[in-house]
């Protein structure tokens, strides 16, 4: 059976070819406007376009909508002396003539005569926002199709609420609770003893992360883990005579960016975390009695934190007696 349906496949794949010369293959057919495919999309090609002014005459159901979009960055660009695209209700809904058809009779419009956003799938969302922004907000959305985001299926209007006032974009203080709504591994690490402060809505999550894509993983601004820490930690940025060897690759290799229960923000408390890679004080200081760990006093102090007498933990320009640094300030 499936030799038969081979076959038969082969034949007609022989003459379609046949049928379509090369002439034809290499025919460029002009892409259909976007708005005939909006109106395919609402289920009527005789819908058209009428304008704000047209539907809100008709329907005062979403006047408050209206009043909103009209102190919003979008009813900015609705006059088209400003040479920006023209956005109005009809840029994301579709052509409106249908939809307000019967409104003098009913009360309200027909939003099934309109795009059915709520049911396009998130790349589709999206797509009605980038007829406009995919050049108007090149800088931004570079990096948008191939982000984390987009490919989760997270559309612009997850996060860009525009119908909820006249801001079309979440502010400072809500971006948090914006993002906790899909990172909730990320909400139990701020609370955590020693965190950065973005519940104290000190720093947000756009300060570190580029929601909209970026080069990096975790979609970081910087260009590095390192960069990105030391736009706010430039004392720790150097360079030093002594750089400590690990603050050059990754701050994450001792630290947790967003929370941790040792402070502050350690990956392991002191002086656990620094015994992996430094055995101790067994240098040959401490050969005649057998190192550090053999004298009670030197014990004490070996078990308190490292910080402590190593300041300068991330870099030092004074250099030891030896003629190396330790990281000590004085």
């Amino acid at each position: 059976m499936i030799r038969v349906l081979l076959v038969a496949l082969a034949i007609v794949t022989v003459a379609l070819t046949a049928c379509i010369d090369l002439k034809s293959l290499r025919r460029s057919d002009p892409i259909q406007p976007i708005r005939d495919y909006e109106r395919l999309m609402v289920g009527d090609l005789n819908a058209d376009y009428i304008g704000n002014d047209n539907c809100l005459a008709k329907c005062h159901v979403h006047d408050q909508i209206a009043r909103d979009f009209a102190h919003s960055i979008h009813s900015e660009q609705i006059a088209a002396d400003t040479g920006l695209p023209l956005v109005n209700c009809e840029s994301c809904h579709g052509p409106g003539s249908l939809a307000v058809k019967n409104a003098e009779k009913t009360g309200k419009c027909d939003t099934g005569h309109l795009l059915p956003i709520e049911k396009f799938p998130a790349q589709a969302q999206s797509m009605i926002c980038l007829k406009c922004h995919s050049a108007a907000s090149t800088p931004s959305l570079t990096f948008w199709n191939a982000s984390p985001h987009a490919s989760s299926d997270v559309s612009c209007f997850d996060c860009h609420r525009l119908h909820r006032g006249p801001a079309q974009k979440a502010s400072r203080e809500e971006v948090a609770e914006l993002c906790y709504g899909c990172h909730q591994d990320i909400r139990s690490r701020f609370s955590q003893t020693s965190h950065h402060p973005v519940p104290e809505q000190k720093v947000a999550c756009i300060d570190c992360h580029d929601p909209h894509g970026s080069l990096q993983e975790h979609l970081l601004k910087g260009s590095t883990v390192r960069e990105t820490c030391s736009r706010c930690h430039m004392d720790k940025q150097g360079p030093f005579v002594y750089e400590h060897a690990d603050v050059t690759e990754t701050c994450t290799n001792c630290h947790r960016p967003h929370g941790s229960p040792n402070d502050p923000l350690l990956n392991q408390a002191q002086p656990f975390l620094c015994l992996q890679c430094h055995p101790g004080h067994l240098g040959q200081d401490f050969h005649s009695n057998g190192g550090a760990l053999s004298s009670t006093s030197m014990k004490q102090l070996f078990y308190n934190r490292c910080t402590d007498c190593h300041s300068a933990i991330h870099g030092t320009d004074i250099p030891s007696p030896h003629g190396r640094g330790t990281f000590i300030t004085r």
